[in-house]
């Protein structure tokens, strides 16, 4: 039993080297950290200057560059809590109502008489018909458009509640569509954000739906707090509308159902626009960043089939007409349509650099917010605290690793070396770890990480003193040996399963501090459990194998 095979001897090497060569990038963060970051650069915009080529450069391509990403204690980043106005959706849901609702009853114009919309609150949809005994067809017929609640709360309901007030036809979201309505969301909410920061190589940020309406969002790395608004707050609803005029006068009456828009491309230019659009940015499939035909910043996008159906049936019966492409309640170009444009696909040019192509090209690709959001909250944390933070982790890290060594060394002798040296690859192998997987290192983690240390050495201390047991019934060194690792096993077991199985309620029940805590901590008794038995083991056997005493003295 106490023979270690070569074949395991192999496995074991690769493993620990391959610990090694995981780890080792962190031992090079800032270089390493740069080359990640000019190689995705690289990679979205397709284009490289000299700084990004020499960034690239500063670390050879054929070595891991995983890093461990720093938490915002460790790292400094920004901090901010929003407040999401849900209400803003229940506008918009009336909006995109109001021509259907509109096109109904004009073919009951016998009926109802001429329609009106009239102002309401933005949940509501007030439409005034000029024939009041025509109100319950006219009820009828708003009751048509509206579909069962999709929500577990909701089942036999239905969207909308219509009635009528007089003269006036009243359509508004009943109590189980605003409450899925809010849910929704919510979660849309809070995947926007999340696929906007992550894609602009942001590493590891924390985005928490809290309460009803809040959002939670923590991003390390990041320059301040200032630049994750500016990124998280841009809507970036991209809506495409006919062009009714162009004017220089601000303050010109738009008309029913228009809206007047200043221009972004020309200063004191405003146009009016007709208020529903032909197509959405909820129909854009893909935005990139590419060049114009004169060499000049621009985004290209392609739409969904309904999408592409729309924009090409438009464009090809409004040769001539301007078309205008709206961001943000900002006419960003106004082209003519010179021919039909089948197939979906565009581009929007305008005064654009690199970087705003870029930015702008994700920021469509994420697609726009459901909401407007408040920001209640904002912090950044600086750099310098983060250092402080780490110098602290560090200095405790370096005390108890010391305190370890010296107290196994000063009980076991050379098999405290042997647990030394294990000690060292469980480090490395929990570093590694945490690199690949793309873990993030936390100020509890780094206690997580002290406490590992602890609780690796243990199970060296439980088979030390189980040989020493075997040792003291006179037992030769190599059956001493054999029996000290076989019966403490069971026990080290016990203890790192029950201490694991902490460790993972901690991680999926928690969040933040928590969880950067479990995540240490459970691949460190992973990585530990293999270090005392199999590392600890093999370097034993190598040592017996050699030296041959005849006696043995742990």
């Amino acid at each position: 039993m106490l023979d270690f095979p070569l074949w395991k001897r192999i496995v074991v090497w690769t493993i620990v080297l391959a610990g090694l060569l995981t780890a080792l990038p962190n031992a090079f963060y800032g270089r390493v950290e740069r080359h990640n970051d000019a190689v995705a650069s690289i990679a979205q915009t397709g284009v490289e200057t000299p700084e990004l080529a020499a960034d690239r450069a500063g670390w050879p391509e054929w070595l891991p560059a995983g890093l461990v990403n720093l938490g915002l204690d460790l790292r400094g980043g920004a901090h901010l809590l929003a407040e999401v106005r849900v209400a803003d959706v229940y506008a918009d849901r009336m909006d995109a109502l109001w021509p259907e609702l509109r096109d109904l009853l004009r073919q009951e114009r016998a009926t109802v008489g001429t329609i009106r919309r009239v102002a309401s609150d933005p949940a509501e949809l007030r439409v005034q018909i000029s024939q009041p005994e025509g109100m319950a067809r006219a009820v009828e017929l708003a009751r048509t458009l509206a579909t069962p609640v999709v929500s577990l709360t909701g089942v036999g309901q239905t969207d909308l509640e219509v009635r009528g007030e007089g003269d006036t036809l009243v359509v508004g979201l009943g109590e189980a569509e605003r409450a899925a309505t809010d849910d929704r969301t919510m979660q849309q909410s809070v995947e926007i954000v999340r696929r906007r920061v992550d894609e602009v190589g942001t590493r590891e940020p924390t985005i928490q739906r809290q309460g009803d309406d809040r959002i939670l969002i923590q991003v390390p790395g990041i320059g301040s707090a200032a630049e994750l608004k500016a990124l998280i707050g841009t809507t970036a609803r991209l809506t495409f509308h006919p062009v009714v005029s162009r004017t220089s006068d601000g303050s010109t009456l738009p008309g029913a159902g228009n809206m007047l828009l200043p221009s972004a491309e020309e200063p004191g230019v405003f146009y009016v626009l007709e208020q529903s659009p032909v197509v959405s940015g909820e129909q854009l499939t893909d935005a990139r960043p590419d060049f114009d035909q004169n060499g000049r910043p621009a985004v290209s996008f392609r739409f969904n089939p309904t999408g592409a159906r729309a924009f090409g049936d438009y464009t090809a019966a409004n040769i001539g007409q301007l078309f205008a492409i709206v961001l943000d309640d900002e006419v960003i170009s106004a082209p003519q349509i010179q021919s039909h444009i089948p197939g979906g696909s565009g581009i929007i040019t305008g005064n654009f650099t690199v970087e705003e192509s870029t930015n702008l090209a994700v920021l469509l690709r994420a697609g726009a917010l459901p909401a407007e959001m408040i920001f209640l909250e904002e912090r950044t944390i600086g750099p310098e605290l983060g250092a402080d933070s780490i110098e602290a982790g560090r200095v405790a890290a370096i005390v108890g690793f010391v305190a370890v060594i010296v107290l196994m060394i000063a009980s076991y002798g050379l098999f405290g070396l042997f647990a030394t040296f294990a000690l060292i690859v469980n480090m490395l192998l929990i570093l590694g770890v945490m690199s690949v997987i793309g873990a993030t290192l936390t100020l509890p983690g780094i206690a997580g990480l002290v406490l590992t240390m602890g609780m690796a050495v243990d199970a060296n201390v439980l088979i030390f003193e189980r040989i020493r047991e075997e040792l003291k019934r006179g037992r030769g060194p190599a059956r001493a040996i054999d029996l000290g690792f076989d019966r403490a096993l069971s026990a080290i077991i016990d203890g790192n399963l029950t201490t694991f199985i902490t460790g993972l309620i901690l991680f999926f029940l928690g969040s933040g501090p928590v969880r950067g805590f479990a995540v240490t901590l459970v691949i460190g008794l992973a990585t530990s459990v293999f270090s005392a038995i199999w590392v600890t083991r093999m370097l034993i056997v190598i040592w017996l194998g050699r030296a041959r005493p005849k006696q043995l003295t742990v």
